[in-house]
């Protein structure tokens, strides 16, 4: 950890490089929504590797609510989140639990939704999300935590992709915060692109 940079900035400016050049691609791309794109994000090999992973526990900690007791995300692309974070908020001194939400009930045991540490009903409990395009994911997640009784007012993620996701948030009563703008990490991924060019 002593290598990473300590200030918000400096660490966000460690991590677009990161994401432009190991989590974004230009090119034609059919979605999970079943939407074409040109631009593809995919977190995992950030997310999946130490810096990364250490630069985003950092940085998705800060947006975490202050009264959360908890972070949840929808399994897979939130798992690695989800620890991170964690991880950031005991090395912090903060009392903050993982949670994993399933896409489906454990078919097994107890039929469960959520793996982790279940906080008491009504806990506040932040989402996490590597991407947000519509919005689907993170809204299941949401809608799962509820059901089981707890508070979810906040998603924070890595990349908003702005293919409506705010607004799918936003109707649903959630606040979205984002690290990045899809516009910003396909401005990197140019700007590097052109830089080797040259």
């Amino acid at each position: 950890m002593s290598s990473l940079p300590s200030t918000s900035q400096a660490m966000r400016q460690a991590l677009l490089p990161l994401l432009a050049t190991k989590a974004y691609r230009h090119g034609q791309f059919t979605l999970a929504s079943g939407r074409s794109s040109n631009h593809y994000v995919n977190c995992k090999p950030v997310s999946l590797s130490g810096t990364g992973l250490a630069l985003l526990g950092a940085l998705m900690l800060e947006q975490v609510e202050a009264d959360a007791c908890a972070v949840a995300g929808l399994t897979l692309g939130a798992d690695p989140l989800v620890s991170a974070v964690a991880l950031q908020a005991a090395l912090a001194d903060r009392n903050l639990d993982a949670l994993i939400v399933r896409k489906e009930a454990k078919g097994h045991g107890t039929g469960a939704w959520l793996e982790g540490p279940l906080p008491p009903a009504g806990s506040v409990v932040t989402v996490l999300e590597d991407v947000v395009t519509t919005g689907g994911s993170s809204l299941k997640a949401v809608n799962q935590l509820r059901e089981a009784g707890y508070t979810v007012n906040r998603v924070v993620t890595i990349v908003d992709r702005q293919e409506g996701g705010l607004e799918a948030m936003t109707a649903a009563g959630l606040e979205l915060r984002s690290l990045f703008l899809l516009e910003e990490v396909a401005a990197a991924s140019a700007a590097t692109a052109a830089a080797s060019e040259a």
